[in-house]
């Protein structure tokens, strides 16, 4: 991934570098190549990656939003402790206002709403077979976003947005699962064939079971992490 940086300033997706370092910074922690406790140092980030410091720095304010790295007085950013409780409660909780949100969509989607999150769901089967998960996750969080939007309800959307952000690189890790990809393009199907129905509790009970499967999805990447790690 990091070889890319340093061919373009972004993606064809539109990732400014900030986001590619992030992504790449994930990846080393989620496959254990950066533990708990490691410092990340902005020069020899910068000289890995042969770009600036700026964008670094970028990189690891989300990192830090997203709760995988930490500050701390006189060492700087370190990856974080893995929190497997608070994690897996937050997936509870975005389990319940992703519900929240289909059944709302399912009620108050406008014909065109509906079409177009049936047009993103259809683009993401190409990525699902040819199993680029990159371009499949982008498209999955995009589905998630037009399925919170159609709830036509602000609050709602903010909390989601914000949990969201939160579980993305956990969420976008799970899809490295054998089968995964597949699992959840089936499961979109049931949201969407829900929402298209008009049908809230279907729409509410398909959504929350996608997500809550990805709380078990997570504990078999805190198993490969290892125990010591874990809080």
């Amino acid at each position: 991934m990091s070889d890319r940086i340093a061919a373009s300033k972004t993606t064809d997706k539109g990732a400014t570098r900030a986001d590619e370092v992030r992504l790449a910074i994930e990846e080393d922690i989620f496959l254990g190549r950066l533990r708990p406790g490691t410092r990340l140092d902005e020069e020899s980030l910068a000289q890995r990656f042969n770009i600036s410091r700026t964008p670094i720095r970028e990189a690891i304010l989300q990192l830090v939003h997203a709760g995988l790295v930490e500050k701390q007085p006189r060492q700087g950013a370190v990856v974080a402790p893995l929190k497997l409780h608070r994690m897996v409660q937050m997936f509870e909780v975005m389990s319940e206002i992703e519900g929240l949100c289909a059944r709302f969509a399912a009620r108050r989607m406008s014909e065109e709403e509906k079409q177009a999150l049936k047009r993103l769901h259809d683009t993401s089967k190409a990525y699902m077979e040819a199993r680029e998960l990159d371009a499949y996750y982008a498209v999955n969080r995009s589905f998630h976003e037009a399925v919170q939007a159609g709830s036509h309800n602000e609050p709602l959307q903010e909390i989601a947005r914000g949990l969201f952000a939160r579980l993305a690189p956990y969420r976008r890790y799970q899809l490295n699962h054998p089968y995964r990809v597949k699992d959840s393009f089936t499961e979109h199907d049931d949201v969407v064939e829900a929402i298209l129905a008009g049908d809230p509790e279907a729409a509410y009970a398909a959504m929350r079971r996608h997500v809550t499967i990805q709380i078990d999805i997570f504990t078999e990447f805190v198993s490969i992490m290892g125990g010591n790690e874990i809080q």
